[in-house]
């Protein structure tokens, strides 16, 4: 007897196997090239910045060259400006991650409610993170900080109390208000975002057990908020670890190394003393760093997300 053909079905459901894996095996090929340039171009800058940061390559000595091995790590680690940088570098980054953490819940619940003028308000909130960080360091250094002309200066004056240089006497408190100003608006989006989506009715459920402000705040609201302040603090942080521009226009990093952080300091020591060698040491330093940060923040961010999911 023979063997009956197989259902028509079957036939089809192979087929379709077969084009879904033929697909899958052209995207591969087609997302190829674009992938490998991708990794070149950022394993080349790598590859580059470690070769030199084992290396003696100094532009004011061009004929000084050969393998230093560690000896860049170890000027690095012993110069005196190194560890006030890692040191500003944390305190900038813990700083700002306060102010704007709690500054954009505050504005997030504030927000919540419905007033007049909602959306002007809105939007004057948002506006500083679409302004360049030079053009708002220059704004807080010439019209708002300025001992002179500044508009704290006029303020304190029409009180008849004795201006401030905030650049001069407090200059790593000057920067952190710069920066917190700039990644403020981020953090309330996020949170604002977040607290839109708290369900009502377990908010109604609250008032008529007897909730308080306090108790809706400190028991339903803030828990909500808990993944999205962690989002808020892995990006920033992450954000924060390369601050330069607003260093760069206000303070260039003093008096002396008093708003030095690390990506400054490899700026200082590349393109003012001219070690490149030295300064790629700083880069790949600042690379582990970032790398190790980011690893915690990610594995903090994922906890959060694994207890929010399984609860």
């Amino acid at each position: 007897m023979s063997q009956l053909n197989p259902p028509l079905t079957e036939h089809y459901a192979e087929s379709a196997a077969e084009r879904d894996k033929r697909r899958a095996k052209s995207v591969r090929w087609l997302i190829s090239p674009s992938t490998g340039l991708l990794f070149l171009w950022m394993a080349i800058p790598l590859a580059m910045t470690i070769w030199y940061s084992f290396s003696r390559y100094n532009l004011l000595n061009p004929d000084v060259k050969g393998f230093a091995g560690f000896d860049n790590y170890h000027f690095l680690a012993t110069d005196p400006a190194f560890g006030p940088s890692i040191g500003h570098t944390l305190t900038l980054i813990g700083s700002v991650l306060a102010i704007t953490v709690i500054g954009g819940v505050l504005l997030a619940v504030l927000f919540d409610r419905k007033f007049i003028g909602q959306g002007i308000a809105r939007l004057l909130v948002i506006a500083p993170f679409f302004v360049m960080p030079t053009v708002s360091a220059l704004i807080w250094k010439n019209m708002i900080l300025h001992p002179v002309y500044g508009l704290i200066a006029q303020g304190m004056l029409a009180l008849g109390m004795q201006p401030i240089d905030w650049f001069a006497e407090y200059p790593l408190f000057a920067v952190i208000m710069i920066v917190a100003w700039q990644w403020l608006p981020f953090a309330f989006l996020i949170l604002f975002t977040a607290i839109q989506s708290l369900d009502q009715e377990q908010k109604e459920a609250a008032r008529i057990d007897g909730a308080g402000p306090f108790a809706m705040f400190f028991f339903i609201t803030l828990p909500h908020l808990k993944r999205a302040i962690a989002v808020v603090v892995m990006m920033e942080t992450i954000f924060l670890l390369s601050i330069f521009a607003e260093i760069y226009t206000t303070t260039g990093g003093g008096p002396g190394t008093a708003t030095t952080n690390l990506s400054y300091l490899i700026y200082a020591l590349g393109l003012q003393q001219f070690d490149v060698g030295l300064a790629s040491a700083g880069g790949i330093l600042a690379v582990v760093l970032a790398n190790i940060v980011a690893f915690f923040l990610v594995r903090m961010l994922a906890k959060n997300l694994k207890g929010e999911y399984d609860s």
